[in-house]
Formats: C-alpha cells, sequence, structure tokens
C-alpha cells in the first residue's frame, strides 16, 4: 500500500490509500464527509484481491454544515481528473451526494461507473439523476439495515442507466454477511461495467473511451512555440507529434482547436517544436494548464526565425509552417524543419495511459 496526495479544491492535499497494481482497472472510493477512510478498508482489501487498483480517499474535515458540500465535490472532481484512467467510484452515504453532484455534468469523461451506497435520497438528488448519464448502482442496506423509501425508488428509476440492488436482513446468518454482501454486489457491478478483459470502442461510443485506447500508445511530450501578433511568446503542450518526411524535411502536431494558443498557431509563418526531456516534467505542466505567464523564469531564446526554443530541451526544431489541415476537433500542423538542435544524451520524458513516465531501458 502506498499513501499520496492529491491536490483537492483550492490547493487543499488530500491523503489518500492507494492499493493493488497500476494496471489493473481502478476503483475510487469514497466516504462521506467527516468519516475517515477506514470505513471502506476491509472492502479496499477484498478488490485487490480480486484484481483491482484501489484508491481510498479520506475526505477533508466536515463542512460546517451538511448541506454544504461544495468544497467534497470540487475535491472529487480534481481527484478524478488528476487520475491516468477513469475508474469506478463507491461511495458511503452521504459521500453519494458529494458523487451525484460532481458527475451529474459531465460524469463520463471522469468516471466509469457509479455505486451508490445506502445514500440518503432527497427530492434534490431525484431531480438530480436523470443528468447522471453513467452507470450507476444503487445498494441499500450495504453498511447498515436498509431504509427503503418511495424517494430512494424514484431516484433509482430515474437514472438513465442505473440498476438497484437490497441486501435484506433475512438473507444475513451473521453480522459478517452483510459486508460480504456488499462485497458481492460491488464485484458483480464491476464486472459487468468495468471488465478485466480488453474494453472495445465502437463508432457513437463514449469519446473517452476512445482517449483511453489512444493512451495505450506511448509517446514523447513536446511544447510547441510561436509568437503572436505582438511578438510576445506563446506555447502549448502537445504530444500529438511525428515525423513527417526526411525529404523535404517536414513535421506534423495536433492541436485542439478549444486552446487557448490555437488562433496564435493557426496564423503563425514560423514556431517551434521543443521536444521535452524528463527534467521538464514541470514546464510540461505549466504549458498545458491555462493561465498565467507560462514562460516566467524558464530559459528559453529565440530561434534564427525568432520562435521561442526552450533551454535544456532534448530537441528543438525550429519550422517554416508548410500546410494546415481541419481534422474533427483539432487540426493538424505540418512544418518544414528550417533547424533543429538535439542532446541525445538526456532521457525522454515519456507519456503513457494519462501519466508522465521514464524511459526503462532493456
Amino acid at each position: 500500500m502506498a499513501i499520496i496526495e492529491y491536490k483537492g479544491f483550492g490547493g487543499f492535499r488530500l491523503s489518500v490509500d492507494v492499493l493493488g497494481d497500476e494496471n489493473d482497472p481502478a476503483v475510487l472510493l469514497l466516504p462521506e464527509p467527516g468519516q475517515g477512510r477506514e470505513v471502506w478498508r476491509a472492502a479496499a482489501e477484498a478488490l485487490v484481491l480480486s484484481g483491482r487498483r484501489v484508491v481510498n480517499v479520506e475526505p477533508r474535515a466536515r463542512a460546517a454544515e451538511v448541506g454544504d458540500i461544495a468544497a467534497h465535490v470540487e475535491d472529487l472532481r480534481a481527484i478524478l481528473a488528476q487520475m491516468g484512467s477513469r475508474p469506478v467510484v463507491a461511495t458511503a452515504r452521504r459521500g453519494g451526494w458529494v458523487a451525484t453532484q460532481a458527475l451529474a455534468p459531465d460524469g463520463a469523461h471522469l468516471a466509469a461507473g457509479l455505486i451508490l451506497v445506502d445514500m440518503p435520497v432527497s427530492d434534490e438528488a431525484v431531480a438530480s439523476a436523470p443528468r447522471l448519464a453513467l452507470p450507476t448502482l444503487v445498494v441499500r442496506g450495504g453498511f447498515s439495515p436498509a431504509e427503503c423509501t418511495a424517494a430512494s425508488d424514484a431516484f433509482a428509476a430515474a437514472l438513465p442507466i442505473g440498476e438497484s440492488a437490497d441486501i435484506e436482513d433475512r438473507d444475513l446468518a451473521f453480522a459478517v454477511d452483510r459486508n460480504e454482501a456488499l462485497l458481492g454486489q460491488l464485484l458483480e457491478f464491476l464486472e459487468r461495467r468495468q471488465p478485466r478483459e480488453a474494453m472495445e470502442f465502437k463508432a457513437g461510443s463514449d469519446p473517452r473511451t476512445l482517449r483511453d485506447a489512444m493512451g495505450c500508445f506511448a509517446t514523447g511530450i513536446t511544447i510547441v512555440t510561436a509568437l503572436d501578433a505582438s511578438g510576445a511568446p506563446a506555447g502549448l503542450t502537445a504530444n500529438s507529434f511525428t515525423s513527417v518526411s526526411l525529404d523535404p524535411p517536414l513535421l506534423l502536431v495536433c492541436i485542439a482547436n478549444t486552446s487557448g494558443t490555437a488562433p496564435i498557431l493557426r496564423d503563425a509563418v514560423h514556431f517551434g517544436v521543443n521536444v521535452l526531456q524528463i527534467g521538464q516534467q514541470p514546464a510540461s505542466n505549466r504549458f498545458a494548464s491555462r493561465g498565467g505567464d507560462r514562460f516566467a523564469n524558464l530559459p528559453w531564446a529565440p530561434g534564427e526565425t525568432g520562435v521561442p526554443l526552450l533551454g535544456g530541451s532534448l530537441v528543438s526544431f525550429e519550422c517554416q509552417r508548410e500546410s494546415l489541415h481541419e481534422a474533427g476537433d483539432h487540426f493538424i500542423l505540418v512544418g518544414r524543419v528550417v533547424r533543429a538542435q538535439f542532446e541525445p544524451h538526456r532521457d525522454p520524458l515519456l507519456y503513457f495511459r494519462g501519466k508522465y513516465r521514464r524511459l526503462h531501458f532493456a
């Protein structure tokens, strides 16, 4: 078991237990606000034995008012955004309130499924249920005898991809059986919704599944740079980069249309591609985030064409724009290399399955 920290809402540091093999499907366990992660400890150990990687979250202290869970909601969204793959999120009691609010807007992009164990159901929860567009399991009686109400029935019925399960007292010969029964419900849902065998994307499927598939191709990381109309340096992090031709010397990068730097790169006559080495991970993070002066306190110098080139890069290519091609939500920028500087003895910074990696030589 490893204890790591995630950055939550407002920079708050959240302590997390991580158990199991990082290559196994992930399950994120969320207690209710005010509870510690020990509520999920037994289930976490059993899930690891069942071939799952478990992320067991320690929430921040209880909010001043029970209904004030906004910080917990943003904490969960921040953790999910930092994970390399989409986990199934399993919640305890009022942790379900946190998860339903965090996942209702765009949950399918952040999580592969949602399990709500003993969540108290309010009218507000019932109203939000239709917006939970991801597989959801409602379990009653997981930690204590079930309280079946009309509201909980209405909530389960309103879920777009929902199902429910009741753990009945009459089916339990011993108190420990409740834990076993809950684990059985969790595993049955996980095997159907997050199988350990190969996943599949088909046209029209959830685009995040395609993104996960693309993430299985290990890449290097680049920072693409140019000058804006006023002559100020601009740039962004990109890993969709490849050599195209040696004669003539061409390369390409794919740029998201939604990027703030996209308009600058569309208009640029010249641009630079800086291939990063392992010591430049902070620069990669900075150029992948929005806002702020990305070049502040960062060594760079103008190349022969004036484009900003980052000091210490594995390779820096200076390019003249050859062509530009529209491609869905990205555009493909093809450049003719006019100059390249490289230092081949540094180790590259790699990216695989949503995480930075280092090269391990065979």
